[in-house]
């Protein structure tokens, strides 16, 4: 059943989507209706997939929605398990149940998904259902990007900061597709700006981070896993693949630079139309463009 369907989706246009996944509280949600809604002003017809099953306060409204095959509670109820253990239970049971989603997937009229995922780190690390979830959806014709979410607050402190790395880069081993790394909620840098030991692009492009080593052993506590943070400094430089892109949600301008490095990943080509909505877009924001947006610009210019 599974060669049927390949070779039918082989014979019709190419179909694309990005994995937003990301710790709870990273904006997977907002960025996910937010990114619809900039992508259908440009022209595109966008499709939300929500494979959340804890997730009943969405703000878009989801063409295919996993809670209509399984929920947490129901899994919690079921087999008397924790929230984290009947999360984990609901993906592989959409793992084992594929053909469902395949079949709420087939009769959308989009080539273009967005799918809001989970918030669990194990989902994306450690657990393989996702993985293979996809990994089926990338043999059905289904190009495939993964989006991952970190809190732009973390840059704040320098643990926090090294977790996320380490995650990111744990994530893409793990997951094993294109992958765009994000800070988001950007917007919110400029309240803990002061706090910055660097300028925003030491994070962004994740430069020498021996650099926070050094703030790292200044603190009591860091100066006696001096050996074991220099050993994952060192691990995390030798595979020089972590980079990040800030994201503001609230600005086109963010949300367009974010795309254009979706669609990089994806392979996603869009056409003339979209091009030309594009430039439309960009000059009736530059046209609305207040003394706050300037100052805001003139702060962190990587947004713009």
């Amino acid at each position: 059943m599974m060669q049927n369907s390949i070779a039918k989706l082989r014979t019709v246009s190419p179909l694309y989507g990005q994995l937003v996944i990301g710790p709870p509280g990273s904006g997977k949600t907002s960025y996910c209706y937010k990114m619809q809604k900039f992508l259908e002003k440009i022209g595109r017809k966008v499709t939300i997939v929500n494979l959340d099953p804890a997730n009943d306060n969405m703000e878009y409204t989801s063409a295919v929605d996993i809670m209509q095959l399984i929920t947490v509670q129901d899994a919690m109820e079921q087999f008397k398990l924790g929230p984290n253990g009947a999360l984990i239970y609901c993906m592989e049971f959409l793992e084992t149940n594929f053909q469902w989603l395949l079949d709420q997937l087939k009769p959308i009229d989009s080539n273009y998904f967005i799918f809001d995922c989970p918030g669990q780190v194990e989902l994306f690390t450690h657990n393989n259902a996702l993985k293979n979830i996809f990994g089926k959806l990338e043999q059905l014709g289904y190009h495939l990007c993964t989006v991952h979410l970190i809190e732009s607050q973390n840059c704040a402190e320098a643990y926090k900061f090294i977790s996320c790395v380490l995650l990111s880069l744990h994530t893409m081993l793990q997951m094993g597709l294109p992958h765009v790394n994000v800070l988001s909620k950007a917007d919110q840098l400029k309240d803990c700006e002061s706090r910055l030991p660097f300028n925003v692009e030491y994070y962004t492009e994740v430069l020498d981070l021996n650099y926070l080593l050094e703030s790292m052993e200044a603190d009591r506590l860091g100066s006696k896993f001096t050996k074991l943070n220099a050993a994952i400094v060192s691990m995390v430089e030798d595979y020089s693949l972590v980079s990040f892109l800030l994201l503001d949600s609230n600005r086109d301008n963010s949300l367009l630079r974010l795309k254009n490095a979706i669609d990089k990943a994806n392979g996603y080509v869009y056409g003339a139309g979209e091009e030309k909505n594009i430039n439309t877009l960009l000059a009736c924001a530059v046209g609305a463009e207040t003394e706050s947006d300037r100052m805001d610009r003139d702060i962190d210019p990587y947004l713009n």
